[in-house]
């Protein structure tokens, strides 16, 4: 049997996360960008100041998750506690255009014909 490392044992997750096993209803999902609004202040949550560090630049939650060593359920806990107190900002990736949104056919006809004149 492998030993516990100090990230995954239950009691730890459970304190870190004020027991919540799950976030608020804050929509975010693994490819969210996640960019911080402040830098961290003494006496603030470790994780939450590691989080506000990571993100100086906009990081996905994914990668938040791998960067702090917490399952992806565990970060999105402390991103939306972050988001909660405006510390964090979500950039949602663009959802897909739809059909009647996309440029006409042909117009890029036009545009392909120019570039291969070129």
């Amino acid at each position: 049997m492998m030993p516990d490392t100090e990230a995954d044992r239950p009691d730890r997750l459970y304190t870190i996360t004020s027991g919540r096993s799950r976030a608020d209803d804050t929509e975010l999902d693994l490819v969210t960008l996640i960019v911080s609004e402040r830098e961290p202040e003494p006496g603030m949550q470790s994780e939450h100041a590691r989080i506000l560090l990571l993100c100086v630049h906009p990081t996905a939650v994914v990668e938040i998750a791998a960067e702090v060593g917490l399952p992806v359920s565990v970060a999105k806990i402390l991103i939306t506690d972050l988001l909660n107190a405006g510390d964090v900002t979500a950039r949602h990736p663009s959802a897909p255009r739809a059909f009647d949104q996309l440029p006409d056919p042909a117009f890029l006809e036009k545009v392909l014909v120019g570039l291969r004149n070129l």
